[in-house]
């Protein structure tokens, strides 16, 4: 059998079109390609779309996630979207947060460090940056006791991170999960 070589695109139903594209090009620096009264093609990349963006009429609304912050039915549990380098991400970080955006956990996995946000419609939404060189040394690393032990990795605060990352700390450094 051959993989796909590729994931393509993702479809998320939603009774808040305009809030939601304007969150996704926000978030993701994307623009429409196209949208009708109840769709919405949004791309950011090579793909001629990314993130579509359906309202096929009423929708029962996401049940709200526990007092632990934790969800509360089976489905979905978040979409990732991988930055280039740690500076983009901590730059869009920022950029975010300019405009009201904010992250509801920060952590570093070990294979990436990663900043979570909800979507208008309480979707979660990883933005991460791969701290390994090789996908190998991801792979080792996934592999690992360490890992194993703790796959939900560590809590850091962005803010501290990128003044580490202006104080001249290497990335190789700053990535390693302590």
């Amino acid at each position: 059998m051959s993989s796909p070589r590729k994931m393509s695109h993702l479809v998320l139903n939603t009774n808040r079109l305009a809030e939601m594209r304007d969150w996704y090009c926000a978030v993701l620096d994307a623009e429409v390609v196209q949208q009708a009264s109840y769709i919405c093609f949004l791309s950011y990349d090579d793909e001629h779309h990314r993130i579509a963006l359906i309202d096929p009429g009423p929708l029962a609304p996401q049940p709200a996630l526990k007092e632990n912050g934790r969800p509360s039915q089976a489905g979905l549990n978040h979409i990732a979207f991988n930055f280039a380098t740690l500076e983009q991400l901590l730059d869009n970080y920022q950029r975010l947060k300019r405009r009201g955006i904010e992250p509801h956990w920060c952590v570093n996995h070990g294979p990436t460090t990663s900043i979570y946000y909800r979507d208008p419609d309480g979707n979660g939404v990883e933005l991460e940056f791969d701290n390994f060189a090789t996908l190998q040394e991801c792979k080792n690393f996934m592999k690992s006791e360490i890992f194993a032990q703790d796959p939900r990795g560590v809590d850091f605060d962005p803010e501290q991170l990128i003044a580490r990352l202006h104080a001249g700390v290497p990335v190789s450094e700053l990535v390693i999960r302590r």
